[in-house]
C-alpha cells in the first residue's frame, strides 16, 4: 500500500500536499474501496496531473476507443518527445491516458494541453466531454467496479470491459507506476509549441508580368525601319505588291 501512494504521490499529487499525513490517509482509504472520499489533483488552480479520457464510441468499431488512446500515446512520445503515459481502465466504460507534469501548470493550460492534443492526432472525432478522470485505483460507486492503472499491452483485452470485478492489487498497481517518468519543465514547453496550430499561410500578391515590347519593325537583311531610306521603303513594299500613296499633311 504504502509503495503504491508514494508512486501516486510521486507522479500525480500537487507538490504541497506530498507530505500531508491526512491527505495520505485519504488516498488510501480510496484506494481501499470506500466510499465518498473525494481527492483534488490541483492545488491553487495548478495541478501536475493531465487525463484524457477515452470512451467508446457510439456506432463506432468495437476497440476504437483503444486505438484513439494508442494514437494519442505513440505521438507523445514519438512525435513530442514525452514520457511514456500511464494507461487506466475506467470503472464505468474507457479508458485513461495520464500524463504526469514535473512543475504544476495552471488547470486551464492543463486542459488546453490536452484538447489540443486531441485536436492535432484525433482530428475527426469529437472532443472528450467535460467530465474530469479521478485518479486510480478506486472502487466506481456507480458500477460498484474498480478503476486501475493497466499494461498497455493489455489493453485491447478490456476494450469491451467496464472495469474490474475485483481490486488490482496494490503492489501491482505501484509496479505499473514505478518506471514512469514526469513530463519536465521544458518538455511540456516545447510540446506546447509544437502543438501550436500553424499559422494562416500569408497570399503574397504577384504582379503581372510586363507585356513584351513589340518587335521593332525590320526591313529585308535587318534593315531597321528608323534607318530606312524613302527607297527602301518603297522597293520593299513593292516586293509585297502594295502601291505606296504619299499624302502631305498642309499644318493649318
Amino acid at each position: 500500500m504504502q509503495n503504491l501512494i508514494s508512486e501516486l504521490t510521486r507522479l500525480y499529487l500537487p507538490a504541497g500536499l506530498a507530505g500531508d499525513a491526512a491527505y495520505a490517509d485519504l488516498l488510501a482509504q480510496r484506494v481501499q474501496g470506500q466510499s465518498g472520499v473525494e481527492l483534488r489533483l490541483a492545488a491553487d488552480g495548478r495541478t501536475r496531473a493531465i487525463a484524457i479520457p477515452f470512451r467508446p464510441v457510439a456506432g463506432g468499431l468495437e476497440a476504437q476507443h483503444w486505438t484513439q488512446l494508442c494514437d494519442v500515446a505513440n505521438a507523445l512520445q514519438t512525435e513530442l518527445g514525452l514520457p511514456a503515459p500511464a494507461v487506466s481502465i475506467s470503472g464505468d466504460s474507457g479508458y485513461g491516458l495520464w500524463l504526469s507534469l514535473a512543475v504544476p501548470v495552471p488547470e486551464a493550460l492543463a486542459r488546453q494541453f490536452a484538447a489540443q492534443l486531441w485536436t492535432k492526432y484525433l482530428p475527426d472525432a469529437p472532443q472528450p466531454d467535460g467530465a474530469a478522470l479521478e485518479l486510480p485505483p478506486y472502487l466506481h460507486q456507480g458500477t460498484g467496479k474498480w478503476t486501475a492503472f493497466i499494461n498497455p499491452g493489455l489493453g485491447a483485452s478490456f476494450a469491451e470491459e467496464s472495469g474490474l470485478e475485483m481490486p488490482p492489487p496494490t503492489a501491482g498497481q505501484a509496479a505499473l507506476l514505478d518506471g514512469l517518468h514526469s513530463i519536465s519543465e521544458a518538455q511540456f514547453a516545447h510540446a506546447l509549441k509544437l502543438l501550436q496550430p500553424a499559422p494562416p499561410a500569408v497570399q503574397t500578391s504577384t504582379s503581372a508580368p510586363a507585356p513584351a515590347a513589340a518587335p521593332t519593325a525590320v526591313i529585308e537583311d535587318g534593315l531597321l525601319l528608323k534607318d530606312a531610306t524613302l527607297e527602301d521603303i518603297i522597293a520593299l513594299l513593292h516586293s509585297r505588291n502594295i502601291e505606296p500613296t504619299f499624302r502631305h499633311l498642309i499644318r493649318k
